[in-house]
């Protein structure tokens, strides 16, 4: 584990992102606290309230829709499979 300050993190992120994608453990304190720096998966979701905010809504309309017999929706295993690609 390396452990910095916000001062070193910010002279050095280049290094320091590099060590995190290695797999070290980077933790960096400042005065508002500490953080880890750890990388973002290829499995991770990473979206903006907005992006969720516009997806729940068109989700929401495709069931209201199906519903109302404008629509089909797709079964768990249907929406899995599609989820995974």
């Amino acid at each position: 584990m390396v452990v910095l300050t916000g001062r070193e993190f910010r002279a050095n992120q280049s290094k320091y992102f590099g060590v995190a994608l290695g797999g070290e453990d980077v933790v960096v304190k400042s005065r508002i606290g500490s953080f880890r720096i750890v990388p973002i998966a290829d499995s991770d979701i990473v979206i903006g309230k907005d992006d969720l905010s516009e997806s729940l809504y068109k989700s929401l309309l495709e069931v209201k829709n199906a519903k109302e017999g404008k629509g089909l929706l797709l079964s768990w295993e249907d929406f899995k499979h599609e989820m995974e690609r």
